[in-house]
């Protein structure tokens, strides 16, 4: 409750504010947003992926993590035969 009302007196406060905008690892950090979401759009284009119906990217989801537990269950296994 304390660190509520504190983060929202310091949320409210313009000067602070202003001052955080011009740091540079506000900016740096707002700079490499704005680059991965470019990159991330340029990816999805590229692969069509912008384009997909909301079903389709639930399927391509569910394949995703499908192959992703296979080889983490792969990568199980091949450690558990270097141990013995």
């Amino acid at each position: 409750m304390v660190l509520r009302f504190i983060l929202r007196h310091l949320a409210n406060n313009e000067q602070l504010v202003q001052r955080l905008s011009e740091s540079y690892l506000v900016r740096r950090s707002a700079q490499l947003i704005v680059a991965a979401m470019y990159r991330t759009k340029a990816i999805a284009q590229e692969n069509n992926l912008h384009e997909m119906t909301p079903e389709r990217f639930r399927s391509f989801l569910r394949s995703f993590q499908q192959n992703v537990r296979e080889g983490i269950e792969d990568a199980k296994v091949k450690l558990k035969e270097k141990k013995f």
